[in-house]
């Protein structure tokens, strides 16, 4: 009788147990992909989870090969600063997945850390899914190629990211944003009040100025300086400021203690649903944030600031390739709020802006119809969806069996 391992009974185990790979890289990345894996675990109980992963995919049950804050930076400026560290890391994962053979590698977001080693795994036979389209289609058109040739499937959180990737030849599905599906349709303003101890009367303004360190940096002294310019005119005007994590609540602390002295602003870390249903206007930084608040029917003011090199390179280069970079203006198709780039982005500006943000009526009330539109189209199952789409990858793409010593 031979020895060998029965090949088929291997290949049933691991389609009943298998080892999913996950790479995230920043708070909206670890909630995207602790939901995944809710998400995966329904339907395949016995699955393994690992790589790298923030604090709410641990929780789900993520086994960390490093943390995901090692990559939430922005920008080419920025990025090359720490080529070295990230290029070790990825080494490190690299052979770590390929010794581990996980059944599908997932990159969630991170396109430039995740791209790169999702084209050496697909190349050494890996199936390999990303999760969040890059904004290809908005800068860079080129990457289309590496992407095409990197992943096995894009699963796009936009309805207008798969046309393009269709254009280009490239399998991308549409399967809804998991952020449309928290974020209830009807806001109740009064309870998310009450929860944070302010009164049910009176204007409340939301400050979000980014959730990575290099944006607080860059964005925290005039968020400041607009908060100061408001208090001004509008005494009685009430702060909120929910950050991402510690790091990024000293830094925008000190630019309030700087620029915005005797101006009361409420910081907390987390809870950012809650102040945006709380606030009657927005000032916040170009990113998910702006979905967001989108998705809580909330007027906004939108900024956006690179470190200079990577601003220089943008324009120069002519890589920009569509005319808004707001979430709500992409989705919408036309310049629904007002949005503010580099040398643009100062108090002078953005607080007349937020000014009418608080007081025409009109401006707000159809506001709120046209996201309320988008939220409906969005809400659909996200994270299910996506799961979905994976398995059906998976079940469709010829087994690659793992090392036995990983199957024990």
């Amino acid at each position: 009788m031979s020895d060998a391992p029965d090949n088929s009974a291997v290949a049933a185990a691991t389609r009943d147990a298998p080892l999913f790979a996950l790479v995230a890289g920043e708070p909206s990345g670890d909630t995207l992909g602790a939901e995944l894996i809710d998400a995966l675990r329904q339907a395949r109980p016995r699955a393994r989870f690992v790589g790298i992963a923030g604090p709410k995919m641990i929780a789900a049950g993520c086994e960390p090969w490093a943390h995901a804050e090692e990559l939430a930076l922005m920008g080419i400026a920025e990025i090359l600063a720490h080529l070295p560290r990230l290029w070790s890391l990825r080494r490190r994962i690299r052979q770590q997945l390929l010794a581990a053979r996980p059944d599908v590698f997932i990159g969630i977001d991170a396109p430039e850390f995740n791209l790169g080693l999702e084209r050496q795994l697909h190349a050494a036979g890996l199936l390999t899914v990303q999760y969040v389209s890059p904004q290809v289609w908005a800068w860079r058109q080129g990457r289309v190629a590496t992407i095409g040739a990197s992943t096995d499937l894009v699963l796009c959180l936009l309805p207008f990211e798969t046309r393009f990737y269709t254009d280009h030849g490239v399998r991308a599905q549409f399967v809804g944003h998991p952020l449309a599906d928290r974020i209830p349709l009807q806001i109740d303003r009064a309870a998310a009040r009450a929860a944070l101890g302010l009164a049910v009367e009176g204007s409340v303004v939301a400050l979000l100025p980014g959730s990575r360190r290099g944006e607080v940096a860059r964005l925290g002294a005039d968020f400041a300086a607009t908060a100061a310019w408001l208090a001004s005119r509008r005494p009685n005007l009430k702060f909120l400021a929910p950050m991402a994590n510690a790091a990024a609540s000293r830094l925008f602390a000190e630019a309030i203690a700087r620029h915005a002295p005797g101006v009361a602003v409420q910081l907390f870390q987390g809870q950012s649903q809650v102040a945006l249903a709380a606030a009657d206007a927005v000032l916040v930084a170009s990113g998910t944030a702006t979905l967001e608040t989108m998705l809580t029917g909330r007027p906004m003011v939108v900024a956006y600031r690179l470190a200079p090199l990577t601003a220089l390179l943008l324009k120069t280069l002519r890589l920009v390739k569509v005319p808004y970079f707001s979430q709500p203006n992409l989705l919408l198709g036309r310049r629904v709020v007002p949005e503010f780039f580099q040398s643009e982005v100062r108090a002078a500006t953005l607080g007349p802006e937020m000014e009418r943000m608080l007081d025409d009526t009109a401006y707000r009330e159809q506001l709120q119809a046209d996201f309320a539109a988008v939220h409906r189209q969005l809400s659909c199952g996200g994270a299910a969806r996506a799961a979905e789409a994976i398995l059906h990858r998976l079940q469709i793409q010829p087994m690659r069996l793992r090392p036995m010593q990983a199957q024990l």
